[in-house]
């Protein structure tokens, strides 16, 4: 019951953590939307205002207010002309509906200022090479503007230098040159709380001269927008809530219990020993739950029917395997495995192995006296593994013994016996021979290869080198194949290493092979040693290089050393 819960507690939290995220997404988006909405409505009140005290002037007056400000920044009129503008009645008439108009918009400040658009672009362009120490200290003797009227807590006069905020530089140029008012907003923080500004430009003579600029507080964005994110986080909490206990009670009915349900009979197929469910057939949701039990309930039968099946497979199993055990004990009698093997013959020293990859194999060797002075070495492999391979290799070892005893030669043996293997052999399976016969008091080795591995080797008080003899065709594939005899003398000491494919091409975890170098050097450690010991070594160095890795062919060694009468 406890995981059950466990999954009924992951599936509420996934849904609540999914729940707070789309919140989270919808309350931010709409903050977004809504904060824009609000500082948009501002910042036109704003522009309004400017259009309402631009309308105040006059053209003529207007214009002559402009060009007096900019001939007062160039130094062409005195400070006295200005004032005595500034004690005209008309010059305070339009400052009086300035003020009125401030108070009645509730801004905090309105003002017309004479614009040097060419000092104002220079400041631009040279902010852009300039570091930001450097644009901060250019910023505090910028003054574009000369003030002609302000309504300000503390107005500049007319004639006043002053200069807008070097953040909106790039703006403001863009809005000198243009003669329109700006799309951003000039939105700053001060200690009074947010503030957006309206800068709009009068045009004169095709350009920009002056600008009318208005800065009204956004008091009421800040409360606003802290009451949308409480009731937009309160509401959809509520409905969070009340979707999730909804929630809670579909997912119960439609998914954990069904679900229980079936854990509990899967829990009494066990327990009562496979007897199928009835219970299972009562889940009708329709769905995937309904998927999952009519499964259960298939897997329940299938399961009754495996066992069935497997108790049998399991007894024809274990009756082969006894019958492969009997294989595996008659083809290793097969072998010569009583060493010495000739006890009462000194004249030569013989030693060989064989460990099939499979129960049964396709490797095999042998040796025999063909006549008290001759005796026959052979190895061989034949393609395949298994059972099959273990019957042509009974079929390929006697037929070349029978040969080898009617005294013929090993190429004479194997060209027989290779027709002999070609015939009904719709297995199209073959095997490649290595036959040698020793004429023990004269030490000649006459041998011929069959398509088989490079024979091995030693001179008395050498090392082992690989003997590169003709090769042949493999057998039981072409018949009427004749093969190459070579000769070998032997003398007291010498040695000769025969082997299968299996032992160069063993291969590691890493599927690096073991190789005729490795071979070569493996016999070479013990060059001395008795054909016993010196196939012990090189085994042992086999299965140290191959480890943990499974053994993929047959591994057939035979050494036989020469003592000479």
């Amino acid at each position: 019951m406890k995981k059950h819960s466990a999954l009924v507690l992951k599936i509420l939290t996934g849904f609540a953590v999914l729940a707070i995220l789309i919140c989270a997404a919808c309350t931010g988006i709409g903050y977004i939307q809504y904060r824009a909405y609000i500082q948009k409505q501002y910042n036109d009140t704003a522009y309004q205002i400017a259009e309402t005290f631009r309308g105040y002037f006059e053209e003529e007056e207007l214009e002559r207010y402009i060009h007096m400000a900019a001939q007062y920044k160039a130094g062409a009129i005195p400070k006295e002309t200005l004032e005595r503008e500034m004690a005209s009645g008309r010059y305070q008439e339009l400052r009086e509906q300035m003020d009125r108009l401030r108070e009645h918009m509730g801004a905090n400040d309105i003002y017309l200022a004479q614009l040097d658009i060419q000092e104002m672009y220079d400041f631009y362009v040279a902010s852009l090479d300039e570091s930001p120490a450097g644009v901060s200290e250019s910023a505090r003797n910028w003054n574009p503007m000369t003030y002609i009227m302000d309504s300000y807590a503390e107005p500049y006069e007319f004639g006043d230098m002053g200069g807008l905020n070097p953040v909106y530089i790039k703006e403001a140029v863009a809005l000198a040159r243009s003669g329109e008012r700006s799309d951003s907003y000039f939105i700053s923080k001060s200690a009074y709380g947010y503030n957006t500004s309206a800068i709009l430009p009068i045009m004169l003579e095709g350009s920009t001269a002056a600008v009318v600029g208005v800065e009204i507080p956004m008091a009421t964005l800040q409360k606003t927008l802290s009451d949308y994110v409480s009731h937009s986080v309160l509401s959809m909490l509520v409905v969070t809530v009340l979707c999730l206990a909804v929630y809670v009670h579909i997912l119960y009915r439609s998914i954990i219990a069904p679900i229980n349900l079936i854990a509990a009979e899967a829990s009494s197929f066990v327990k009562e020993e496979n007897q199928v469910s009835a219970e299972l057939q009562k889940i009708r949701t329709g769905d995937e739950i309904q998927t999952l039990s009519e499964t259960l309930l298939k897997m329940e039968q299938d399961i009754n029917h495996y066992i069935d099946n497997l108790t049998k497979v399991t007894a024809e199993k274990e009756r082969i395997s006894a019958e492969l055990n009997v294989a595996t004990q008659i083809q290793a009698d097969m072998l010569p495995r009583i060493f010495p093997a000739f006890p009462d013959r000194q004249e030569f020293d013989i030693f060989a192995t064989m460990n099939p990859a499979k129960e049964v194999g396709g490797d095999f060797y042998d040796f025999f006296l063909t006549d008290p002075d001759h005796l026959a070495l052979v190895v061989a492999d034949v393609s395949g593994k298994g059972i099959p391979a273990a019957l042509f290799m009974v079929i390929s070892k006697t037929l070349i013994k029978n040969q080898a005893q009617m005294g013929d030669s090993p190429k004479e043996i194997l060209r027989a016996v290779n027709d002999q293997l070609c015939e009904n052999n719709e297995a199209e399976m073959f095997v490649t021979v290595w036959l040698g016969i020793l004429e023990i008091s004269t030490g000649v080795l006459t041998a011929v290869n069959a398509g088989h591995e490079y024979p091995i080797m030693r001179k008395a008080g050498g090392a082992y080198e690989l003997l590169d003899d003709p090769h042949g065709f493999v057998m039981g594939v072409m018949p009427g194949m004749q093969y190459q005899e070579y000769e070998i003398e032997m003398h007291r000491g010498d040695s000769i290493y025969v082997y299968s494919d299996g032992a160069p091409d063993a291969v590691n975890l890493q599927e690096e092979q073991f190789e005729r170098e490795r071979l070569l050097a493996s016999l070479n450690q013990v060059p001395d040693a008795l054909p016993e010991e010196l196939l012990r070594q090189v085994k042992g160095d086999i299965d140290r290089f191959v480890g943990d890795a499974a053994q993929f062919d047959d591994i057939t060694m035979l050494c036989m050393r020469y003592c000479g009468e």
